[in-house]
């Protein structure tokens, strides 16, 4: 592994979502790290400062809003961009998202070309 990878977070519940977007991340060059939920997101946020953070909306345990309101909330994490990926395509809960300070909202189902341009316009 190398050093400049860039680091992103991925907390996604679906395999085959984690499956296809670790493929193409990596393919891209990023190292990838992913969570099954949003329960260890934050803490290890705060210990690694990955580079990006996506989260998916819905999530067992912990949801989307939750850790990117605890990633917002702390000075050590509030300048991490995050982007929402999820199936909910509501204009209030983008609204909210963008507002509690998510860089990017997407739905799925998405187009992995446009999210790896999105990532690449944010982190490079």
């Amino acid at each position: 592994m190398s050093e400049s990878k860039k680091k992103i977070f991925y907390a996604e519940d679906s395999d085959s979502l984690i499956k296809l977007m670790t493929y193409k991340l990596q393919n891209e060059g990023y190292e990838i790290i992913v969570f099954n939920n949003g329960e260890e997101v934050f803490e290890r946020a705060l210990a690694e400062k990955p580079n990006l953070i996506i989260l998916d909306l819905m999530m067992p345990i912990k949801d989307g809003f939750t850790v990117l309101k605890e990633i917002k909330s702390h000075t050590e994490t509030s300048s991490i961009p995050v982007i929402m990926l999820t199936t909910n395509a509501e204009e209030d809960t983008i609204l909210k998202a963008l507002e509690a300070g998510a860089s990017e909202y997407i739905t799925k189902p998405f187009s992995t070309a446009v999210l790896l341009a999105k990532i690449k316009k944010i982190i490079g």
